[in-house]
């Protein structure tokens, strides 16, 4: 009899307990839930820097990284830096993601194209991208271009694979009732295609964004007068921490906002996918 009664008082406590927890949750609105660990990490930061633990020049006061943002914004600094970058990235991430969608799309619908092609793009895909800046450099000097198409690079692939993936991971009897209602080759890639392979398409496209945003830090710090990577750089050299985290901290932000745009979109035009959301 007793074994069979302290499992029921466990269970119950385990229950009570997850309810408690439950109800602390509920407590807060479900869009500040993220926010929860961040808030507390910037707490012990700031009572740590405030306190002398950290030294500023090794790890700034989140309110010092605060008091230098706004510094560099009154000033225009940073809105000058800012605007160049998302230049640089927007147009090599539009260039890349193009091509690698084009491309993804004919090694996908082509078995001729994808034997003849793939295998190459796959090489040139595990070559390390940081290995190619010296052949940028010499090829294509250091001006705008050679950093377009750095980032246009690493744009490219993430497009083109979850493209070809995603095409090829279509139901074949999607085909075959287009062949029944006679759609035309055109009419089977926009209205059977595409929308069955739109899943890993935004996700080729999110992970594009990000890998756009990472490349185009290193090609600012390879030889240039503007942008958040060159103002990280030149921190750096001056030993101004602060302004490196507040580098650090708007592509961050950037990155996360992009990626939230094509969360939208994905919401917006999956609507018709039935999945699990936690």
């Amino acid at each position: 009899m007793s074994k069979d009664i302290t499992p029921l008082f466990e269970t119950e406590s385990n229950v009570n307990s997850k309810t408690t927890h439950r109800a602390w949750l509920q407590g807060i609105p479900g869009s500040l839930h993220a926010w929860i660990l961040p808030v507390i990490l910037l707490v012990i930061w700031q009572i740590a820097g405030s306190l002398g633990w950290i030294g500023p020049n090794l790890l700034p006061t989140p309110y010092a990284i605060v008091r230098q943002f706004f510094r560099l914004v009154v000033s225009g600094e940073i809105l000058d830096h800012f605007r160049i970058s998302f230049i640089r990235a927007m147009l090599g991430f539009v260039l890349g993601g193009l091509a690698g969608f084009l491309l993804g799309m004919s090694t996908g619908l082509g078995k001729i194209v994808e034997r003849t092609l793939d295998p190459s793009l796959q090489m040139l895909r595990t070559v390390p991208l940081l290995s190619l800046i010296p052949l940028f450099i010499l090829w294509f000097g250091i001006g705008e271009f050679s950093k377009t198409l750095m980032i246009s690079l690493g744009a490219f692939f993430p497009v083109y694979v979850n493209t070809f993936l995603g095409i090829r991971s279509v139901d074949i009897k999607l085909f075959e009732v287009s062949r029944i209602f006679q759609f035309s080759k055109w009419q089977q890639i926009h209205k059977v295609i595409i929308p069955a392979a739109l899943p890993n398409i935004l996700l080729g496209v999110r992970l594009s964004l990000g890998v756009s945003w990472l490349v185009l830090v290193v090609a600012e710090m390879m030889g240039t007068s503007a942008g958040i990577g060159y103002m990280i750089q030149d921190a750096r050299a001056y030993s101004q921490t602060d302004v490196v985290f507040v580098g650090i901290i708007i592509f961050a932000i950037i990155g996360k906002l992009s990626d939230s745009v094509v969360r939208v979109l994905e919401k917006r035009w999956l609507r018709w996918r039935d999945t699990y959301t936690g």
